[in-house]
């Protein structure tokens, strides 16, 4: 046997050995990667609520029981029962993760049909500034993920309904959803 076949032979290894040669340093990268992304200072945890722009627009949006008030980018807002013109019952996890409360840092505009007295806001917890309308706080939903979409009317959820306002302030308590906005004959 000659140099070069002992070479050559040195370096066929079994198949099993083969798979772990180059499976083993794949997951190590991908290991890599993971860890890499999790070690961004800009985490977010649960229990911080999510927050919104600095400027706020509230916007009205059709639905098929009239106006109702929604962010200028289309997200519906949603009234918790339980809560005071002056206190957010929607504290800690899972609530604001499932309902994150409208918070602004800046001012807030207003789209044709809503009513400027009717604006305010309250202070949270965490030190951070709900928006409210008609002395409701003002949450969105996560599970309306398109603009438009209206699902978590009538919901009974972290121990208390939550309802759409409309223009005037109040809550409408009438059943419905708009599950695909491009079909809701309203908009």
């Amino acid at each position: 046997m000659g140099a070069t076949s002992r070479r050559v032979a040195a370096l066929v290894m079994p198949a099993p050995l083969r798979r772990t040669a180059l499976v083993l340093p794949a997951a190590l990268v991908v290991a890599a990667l993971g860890l890499a992304a999790c070690s961004n200072g800009n985490v977010t945890t649960l229990s911080t609520p999510p927050t919104t722009d600095a400027a706020l627009t509230l916007t009205l949006q059709r639905s098929p029981v009239g106006p109702i008030v929604a962010t200028g980018t289309g997200a519906t807002l949603y009234d918790f029962a339980p809560d005071t013109p002056t206190h957010s019952a929607c504290q800690g996890d899972p609530c604001i993760v499932q309902w994150p409360p409208l918070v602004v840092t800046g001012p807030v505009t207003l789209g044709r049909g809503l009513h400027a007295g009717l604006v305010g806001t309250l202070k949270r917890p965490d030190g951070s500034t709900q928006v409210t309308y008609g002395g409701h706080p003002l949450y969105t939903y996560d599970v309306d993920v398109t603009a438009g979409m209206v699902t978590g009317q009538g919901v009974d959820s972290d121990g208390g309904l939550w309802y759409v306002i409309g223009a005037d302030g109040k809550q409408i308590t009438t059943p419905f959803s708009v599950q695909n906005p491009d079909q809701n004959p309203n908009t």
